[in-house]
């Protein structure tokens, strides 16, 4: 008789498999296309992928049934058939397994928006018809996953256990370890182990790293078996396609860690790849949860992977910061002290260009920009300390994201109005396209016009489904080239249907650019676009490779405008490895990342510091000027390189635009 999945788990490690959407995608299948549905119209191409995980070393294989529930697909006409589709694609990955001494795991997701309609029987049912369904299909377990409700999932765990199997319930966690409300993974875990889960865990999120700071709580609270099933870090959309980077090496790393600290089912969500899950088998192979012989040294704060991180070229924070906008400094007396109001004022002949900006130091001496976190509550003390600090060290503007990583923060633009006012320093607000829609965009920008805003950074934004909010949803009316034509009619003194609206909002305006791709003309042609709609000053993601940094600026000569190369300092080996590998539209040289190896604390933070002053010793009289993400909100890292910069002798007639 083989051997029963709790048996073994209890016995040593499993490896489950990886992404099904991610892998179905880049066979082809359209994004939009409904994957579940393939189990019935294209069952070859989900046969294919079943195996290709199992020749990779999975020993515990999902269902293509995630989003196979009566809400979801009765929303898109195919409501009769949820039996079917996870009868049938419980048959497939039975197929799949056949002659292998592997597990079968029937995939359970919430069941989305249309769970609203519903009332709370119709909910249990909706679990009770999909659980039936994949026993009666064969599998050895189910897996309930993504979850980010946890009354809901308990009512899934409570149908799911109706079938006599096993269960794996497994939560999506936001920003440190908790669910939408607040609810502690700790909690949780304690919560479902009460109602009778097999195994608890955490799948999807962020990527692996900050994932390994759930599961230390999950295994610290639950004497259950843990399950852990990260992302490929975060998701950087790349010539239509959404693309990961982490690396095989990198995760199977992370894996061997999720294992030390106590999981003992190990796979891969978003963006993981069979070849993720042929490395991790590898070296997992044998091993017991918790029994790992080197456990990994405490996550310094911060290195969990959320402070330092956004994705993509059109977000810009401590992983990904690029920032598109022009500002207008607002004019002040030579004695005003520092927190005297800065108050908005009209722009010349009304045609709303600026009346001066942090930019008129271009050319004069080294232009210095600085991000800084807005809070996620609404003490902006902080914030407030740093823009001080960063004022009387020389900086010429403080840079701050909106929502990065689509996870909730302080509003940006009135933040932005406050520092002005208390600090008396520019400050350039990160826009995205991803919360308004175009009449709440032309409302909010004529409204910051009003509180003194002068600089805007045009971003698209990342998508809210990167994000801790389970109900929100992306709007993107807008994009980063058409926000910055409308914010050039905002200058103009009309708005997007050309109506006038007085003398215009005089912004400066912003672009983000990333030069760490393959591709670098593709990037230089979407920064041509974005000139062409009105940016006036450039920033770009944290760059490490001087050659990189020489390439664009001769590639983006001919733009005429100032383009300030990002400096995130490094702090850990650890944090080097993080963000090369989860975090897109960074890149750090192998070479850097071996001096950063293995480095931690203070010994880190100087290493850091002195890799971004080698750059910015060796860019800057082509640069023109510097844009600093400091790491975790430590602006004291900031001050030291802004005084570093603020030191040399760079002539204007060295200027790099």
């Amino acid at each position: 008789m083989r051997e029963s999945f709790l048996d073994r788990i209890a016995a040593c490690v499993l490896v489950g498999d990886g992404a099904i959407g991610t892998m179905l995608y880049a066979k082809g299948v359209a994004p939009e296309a409904n994957f579940e549905h393939l189990n019935l119209v294209r069952p070859e191409l989900v046969l294919e992928l079943h195996r290709e995980y199992l020749d990779a070393g999975a020993q515990v294989i999902e269902t293509n049934t995630f989003g196979a529930n009566c809400a979801k697909l009765s929303a898109i006409g195919l409501g009769a058939k949820v039996a079917e589709i996870n009868r049938k694609g419980a048959q497939l990955a039975r197929s799949a397994a056949a002659g292998r001494d592997v597990f079968v795991a029937g995939s359970i997701g919430p069941l989305g928006r249309g769970k609203a309609e519903l009332s709370e029987e119709q909910i249990a049912e909706c679990f009770r018809v999909q659980s039936s369904a994949l026993a009666e299909g064969g599998v050895d377990l189910l897996i309930l996953e993504t979850f980010s409700e946890l009354d809901e999932l308990l009512t899934a765990l409570a149908a799911a256990k109706e079938t006599g199997l096993p269960v794996v319930a497994n939560l999506a966690f936001g920003e440190g370890g908790r669910l939408p409300g607040g609810t502690r993974a700790e909690d949780a875990a304690q919560r479902l182990a009460a109602a009778g889960a097999d195994l608890v865990g955490a799948n999807c999120g962020a990527g692996p790293l900050e994932l390994l700071a759930t599961v230390k709580r999950i295994a610290a609270a639950c004497s259950l078996p843990i399950a852990a099933y990260p992302n490929s870090g975060f998701p950087e959309y790349l010539e239509g396609r959404y693309i990961y980077r982490t690396t095989p090496e990198y995760f199977a790393d992370r894996a061997e860690e999720l294992v030390a600290v106590g999981a003992s089912l190990v796979g891969g969500c978003c963006g993981t790849t069979p070849e993720h899950i042929r490395v991790m088998a590898q070296r997992l192979q044998g091993r017991r949860a918790g029994a790992m012989p080197s456990p990994p040294a405490p996550l310094p704060e911060g290195e969990g992977g959320t402070a330092a991180a956004q994705p993509g070229e059109e977000s810009l924070s401590p992983r990904e910061r690029v920032p598109e906008g022009r500002v207008r400094a607002v004019p002040r007396s030579e004695d005003a002290a520092v927190g005297e109001a800065l108050t908005p004022i009209p722009s010349p002949a009304g045609r709303g260009e600026p009346s001066g900006s942090f930019l008129d130091a271009w050319g004069v001496e080294p232009v210095i920009t600085v991000e800084l976190d807005p809070p996620k509550g609404l003490d902006c003390a902080k914030v407030l300390a740093g823009s001080r600090a960063l004022k009387e060290a020389g900086a010429h503007a403080i840079n701050l994201a909106e929502n990065p990583l689509a996870r909730v923060r302080m509003g940006n633009l009135a933040l932005a109005a406050t520092i002005r006012r208390e600090v008396g320093i520019e400050v350039i607000a990160h826009v995205t396209c991803r919360d308004r829609n175009l009449i709440g965009m032309q409302s909010d920008l004529m409204g910051a016009s009003l509180l003194g805003v002068t600089s805007i950074l045009a971003v698209t934004g990342d998508p809210a489904s990167l994000g801790d909010e389970a109900g929100a949803s992306s709007v993107f009316d807008l994009n980063s080239f058409t926000l910055l034509k409308l914010l050039s009619d905002l200058n103009r003194g009309v708005n997007a249907l050309g109506n006038p609206i007085g003398a215009g909002t005089g912004f400066t305006l912003g672009a983000a650019f990333n030069p760490n791709t393959q591709r670098m003309d593709v990037q230089v042609g979407r920064l041509e676009k974005k000139v062409a709609n009105g940016a006036r000053f450039v920033q770009t993601q944290p760059i490490y490779d001087i050659a990189r940094f020489e390439e664009m600026m001769e590639r983006t000569a001919g733009l005429g405008i100032p383009i300030l190369p990002g400096v995130l300092p490094l702090v850990s080996g650890r944090n080097a490895e993080f963000l090369h590998n989860e975090v897109p539209g960074i890149v750090i040289p192998e070479e850097i990342r071996r001096r950063m190896a293995g480095k931690t604390g203070e010994e880190g933070v100087a290493e850091g510091l002195a890799i971004a002053k080698e750059f910015i010793d060796a860019a800057g009289i082509k640069a023109g000027g510097f844009y600093i993400m400091p790491p975790f909100g430590k602006y004291e890292i900031a001050v030291e390189l802004v005084k570093y910069i603020k030191d040399k002798t760079w002539k204007a007639e060295h200027r790099g635009h």
